[in-house]
């Protein structure tokens, strides 16, 4: 948070509810979601925000197997209305909706964009095979067979579309720890992510790349391999 926000230098003063306060510390948490929190004295924070009342206390388990332990005491005494998580499925819990929103928004920005590189692999194969015609015609008489030509167009749509991904990728690299923010809409708070390109991302990308290749380079390719050799000729 001291990164991304103003005013969160020790020394300065933060304006929220209705208060000026004084920033005295920073501390890190191993990059976990503490560091997305202002902490402050309960007797101070409490009275402003929630009233005299926690909503929610984080401890560590001297043992971390004895959670259900933990977890069916809290849950049995009659004096707490409380729910026990472990701290990475609260958080999980509470990036649901958000976490599919963006899963949809993805889904769709990329089928956009797959329609996209498709025709657009389409429109480069079949100018190619318009080029190429008498070539085509000139390996079709030799005794190539015409497998041998669908083949051949394939592979080059598949190249182009592997070098494609290959740059795709590259210029995907330099965001890869960018942290950026959103609301979760599961609480109104403000979620900070961190964008990971990981091996596995990268891979997906190329072999993704390479089967949009492969479906736009297929139509063109079939048309080249069943091209009339006299028209081919003229």
């Amino acid at each position: 948070m001291a990164g991304r926000f103003n005013h969160t230098a020790v020394g300065e003063t933060l304006h929220f509810a209705g208060r000026n306060w004084n920033v005295v510390c920073q501390f890190s948490a191993g990059g976990s979601a503490f560091e997305s929190e202002i902490w402050g004295e309960n007797e101070q924070f409490m009275p402003v925000f929630r009233g005299e009342a926690f909503q929610s206390v984080t401890f560590r388990l001297k043992d971390p197997a004895a959670f259900e332990d933990a977890k069916r005491t809290l849950e049995a005494d009659r004096r707490l209305t409380v729910d026990v998580h472990r701290e990475a499925d609260f958080y999980t819990q509470q990036s649901q909706l958000l976490g599919r929103i963006l899963q949809i928004l993805a889904l769709v920005i990329t089928s956009i964009m797959a329609v996209g590189a498709i025709f657009g692999a389409i429109n480069t194969m079949y100018a190619a095979v318009a080029s190429r015609s008498p070539e085509i015609a000139v390996l079709l008489t030799l005794g190539f067979h015409p497998r041998s030509v669908l083949a051949s167009f394939l592979a080059e749509s598949a190249l182009i579309a592997v070098v494609g991904g290959v740059i795709g990728a590259l210029l995907a690299l330099p965001i890869n720890g960018i942290v950026t923010s959103t609301t979760n809409w599961a609480n109104f708070s403000e979620i900070a992510f961190s964008f990971r390109v990981t091996p596995g991302l990268l891979l997906a990308g190329l072999v993704f790349a390479l089967v949009m290749g492969l479906v736009g380079g297929f139509f063109p390719a079939r048309r080249a391999a069943r091209l009339p050799v006299v028209q081919a000729l003229r």
